[in-house]
């Protein structure tokens, strides 16, 4: 066991986000929008908020408008999408840009709404209990 070496874990107090402030800080608005404040601690909510991520991380890569630098000089900036900047820099082999393109052109807005808002239902149910 870990107490042996002087190793313990804890978690941060409930209700209290300040705890992991350099955690949190990064992607707080992502994760407390999306999963809010409940404590997900057993194997079910842990297959739930998988998915949720990749919801998450689909309608944020894909489908959320970004301003992109075109030209640092002449303080240029055009609108877009983030999936293309990897594709607009040239990191992308001609076979990945078809294939993230077709993937971006698959997805649903309303359908990825709707499968976010059904999650976090489910996930606010089986967690509301033990939280409060």
């Amino acid at each position: 066991m870990n107490w042996e070496r002087g190793i313990y874990f804890t978690r941060s107090r409930p209700y209290k986000k300040n705890d992991q402030a350099t955690i949190e800080s990064e992607r707080n608005h992502l994760v407390r929008r999306n999963a809010f404040y409940y404590r997900y601690d057993t194997s079910d909510e842990r297959v739930l908020l998988k998915r949720l991520w990749r919801l998450v991380g689909d309608r944020l890569n894909y489908l959320t408008p970004t301003i992109e630098p075109v030209g640092y000089a002449t303080g240029v900036a055009a609108d877009s999408t983030t999936s293309r900047g990897p594709r607009s820099a040239g990191y992308c082999r001609p076979q990945q840009e078809a294939e993230m393109t077709a993937y971006r052109d698959a997805l649903s807005p309303a359908r990825l709404a709707r499968d976010i808002t059904d999650l976090q239902t489910r996930l606010t149910v089986m967690a509301k209990e033990k939280t409060e």
